[in-house]
């Protein structure tokens, strides 16, 4: 099965498109108090929720990178309605591949969730800081173990052990590369609950609705082996943050 199919299909419930509420995200960018103009780029921007909203409450203007035609399709769709004349560019290709015509150009470079793109979570922090101004945001969401995740779940998910690191191992990697951690916000269990939830919810109504398609079954299996291995290990073990921090450079002398 396509895996941006799946993705939509999943998704299509969800505001964010990551374990996050609504609330949280807006205290996060009444935080951030962008000037007028500013300048975002959003890797992996998914339905483009947080660009979005820094465009409403900011007026500013950012490119959204993602790999899905789904998504760039919903982005767009989601800008001409709701702030139509934003200077907003969504483009359809891996995040990183995305050069910028300046080096350290942007006021916030955000990778929000999808690290993967480059190679963890030191690389995305390290790809980000080169695309960020001085005294710049970088906001990236990363997964963090809670306790030392059993092999059964490593197995059921497909991920090794070193794949994540704690809440504080994310959070030093990033003083590690000079920056400033400012802010963090952490995932309660009744966000990944609802994160989690609303995809079986969608996937059960989109079977429902799509009987002959021929993925039905592979969606439907996919998806009570993530709800199983959630319920019995994930909930208490993994957990997910926005990492915010400032890009300031050191005064020689």
């Amino acid at each position: 099965m396509d895996r941006w199919k799946y993705f939509d299909i999943t998704h299509r419930e969800h505001v964010l498109c990551n374990p996050l509420s609504v609330e949280k995200l807006e205290e996060l960018i009444g935080l951030l108090r962008l000037a007028p103009g500013a300048r975002v780029l959003d890797i992996a921007t998914g339905k483009a929720e947080f660009l979005i909203r820094l465009a409403e409450a900011y007026d500013v203007a950012g490119v959204g990178v993602d790999l899905s035609p789904y998504c760039v399709s919903d982005a767009e769709e989601k800008r001409d309605r709701r702030t139509p004349d934003a200077q907003l560019t969504f483009l359809e290709m891996d995040g990183a591949d995305y050069e910028p015509e300046e080096p350290e150009s942007f006021d916030l470079a955000a990778c929000i969730g999808a690290s993967w793109v480059y190679g963890g979570h030191r690389g995305t922090l390290e790809a980000l800081k080169g695309m960020a101004a001085d005294g710049g945001w970088i906001v990236v969401g990363e997964p963090y173990w809670r306790q030392e995740p059993p092999a059964p779940y490593l197995e059921a998910i497909g991920e090794e052990r070193d794949d994540y690191g704690t809440h504080h191992e994310n959070a030093a990697v990033g003083q590690e590369l000079g920056l400033e951690l400012v802010y963090t916000l952490v995932s309660s269990e009744d966000d990944w609950d609802r994160y989690e939830g609303l995809q079986w919810y969608a996937a059960a109504e989109w079977a429902r609705e799509h009987r002959d398609d021929p993925d039905v079954e592979e969606l439907l299996e996919r998806v009570r082996g993530n709800r199983e291995s959630y319920l019995r290990w994930g909930r208490e073990t993994l957990g997910w943050a926005i990492y915010t921090f400032k890009k300031i450079r050191l005064q020689e002398g």
